[in-house]
């Protein structure tokens, strides 16, 4: 009996004991407050050394690798637009927004198995040494540029301007093989460009312009009012303002752009999010010269950002632009760029765009006033066409497809022309001075 009843004391101290070590671990387990942000370090660093010295390769894992690693993890958990740029992807990035970088001045890709020049860009040194079209990349500096992707390439084709490179060209034309000492200079990224994909902007029938904006960097509201004043020279009556494709950039360019079109003091564009201050309006500071030519803008599923803030203000302020088109991107999000002390940068979303009638664009877009669908075969035709060197520098292409691309019509363009011829004779009739009736 007595044994009996030691034996239930013991069960029971035991069981006892086991509850409150479960407990207390569970505790402890818990004990670390989301909102907490010393604790949730802690919990960072220890599981940063853990990796440093457990993981198998972790000799050749620097400290700085696994607080990039993490950085890049924390910016992708938040939505796709935020991330952590390395010191070389955010030097990228300022090089693309300025618009300009060193080079030589040449778009390449694969050909035949080969880096082909597609384009050299006009007044750079590559045009003005004569390299063309179809000119074979052989070596950069002495060293063979077969295995190179496109990419690396032009990693070592660009560099500071003033600074010299050596490439050996092959053009498959005369079979011969040179080399080329070329002076790297600044190289001009043209974002506005006229319907041949130049800088030249002729007006065409009916006195209509055409303007096409690729991306909005920092010269594109300058280059786009240099567009407009040469057109403007020409009698322009009406413009086609082409956004297709154009995935966005600076939100002040933007800004810049609608202020073409609009009276001083319109509103462009808000936006709203948590920083201080919570909402920011944007407003034409000069009335634009271009404020009662009517306007279409073309846009697109891969119209985004900047240039959603473009239509959809231009479609509120009624009725200066007609959109034309399909359902824009829907990428309605402010990403401030916020530089660390060691060259990196987050890419952090902190607020929404809202349109002057404050319609939200984020995940939504521009809905077009006059919908014109374009299928996916015919959109990636009238990319290859409006290609730098055309649709003939893609040798992937059989040459049946290429001669449907060479006679694609752009639908969305055309019913932009016609809308556009109707707008402007009827304003030419409106503005007729009347005959005035004779008395008997």
């Amino acid at each position: 009996m007595k044994k009996r009843l030691l034996y239930s004391v013991v069960i029971a101290v035991l069981g006892l004991n086991l509850f409150w070590g479960g407990y207390v671990y569970y505790s402890s387990a818990q004990a670390v407050d989301k909102d907490a942000v010393y604790d949730n370090l802690e919990v960072f660093t220890k599981a940063l050394e853990r990796v440093r010295s457990g993981y198998v390769d972790g000799d050749k894992l620097t400290y700085q690798d696994l607080i990039y690693g993490a950085l890049k993890g924390m910016l992708n958990t938040l939505d796709p637009h935020s991330e952590f740029m390395d010191p070389r992807k955010f030097d990228e990035l300022r090089k693309d927004t300025e618009g300009s970088f060193g080079g030589v001045g040449i778009v390449i890709g694969q050909k035949d198995g080969f880096l082909t020049v597609v384009a050299p860009m006009e007044d750079t040194p590559a045009s003005r040494a004569n390299v063309m079209a179809g000119d074979r990349v052989m070596k950069i500096d002495g060293k063979s540029a077969e295995k190179l992707t496109s990419e690396e390439a032009l990693k070592r084709l660009r560099g500071e301007p003033g600074t010299d490179v050596t490439i050996t060209f092959f053009r498959p034309s005369n079979s011969q093989t040179r080399d080329v000492k070329l002076t790297r200079a600044e190289i001009k990224v043209d974002t506005v460009k006229d319907l041949n994909g130049r800088r030249e902007f002729p007006l065409g029938p009916n006195n209509i312009g055409y303007v096409r904006v690729t991306q909005f960097n920092e010269p594109t509201g300058g280059d786009l009012e240099k567009a407009l004043n040469k057109l403007m020279g020409q009698g322009m009556k009406g413009l086609i303002l082409d956004l297709r494709g154009n995935p966005g950039g600076l939100l002040d360019q933007a800004v810049k752009v609608c202020e073409l079109f609009l009276p001083r003091g319109q509103l462009i564009v808000t936006t709203e999010g948590r920083m201080a201050p919570t909402v920011v309006s944007y407003s034409a500071h000069t009335g634009g010269k271009c404020q009662t030519i009517p306007i279409v803008v073309l846009v697109n599923g891969n119209s985004a950002s900047a240039s959603e803030i473009v239509a959809g203000c231009l479609q509120d302020v009624r009725p200066r632009a007609i959109i034309l088109g399909e359902q824009t991107f829907g990428k309605g999000s402010v990403q401030s760029i916020l530089p660390l002390d060691d060259g990196s940068a987050l890419r952090l979303t902190t607020a929404k765009y809202y349109t002057p009638s404050h319609k939200v664009i984020h995940e939504k877009g521009i809905t077009p006033d006059i919908e014109v669908p374009m299928s996916q075969e015919d959109e990636e035709a009238l990319y290859y066409k409006r290609s730098p060197g055309g649709v003939d520098s893609f040798d992937s292409l059989d040459e049946g497809r290429k001669e449907a691309i060479r006679n694609l019509r752009d639908v969305q363009l055309d019913r932009a022309m016609d809308l556009l011829k109707g707008v402007v004779l009827l304003t030419q009739n409106s503005a007729a001075p009347k005959p005035v009736a004779k008395s008997k």
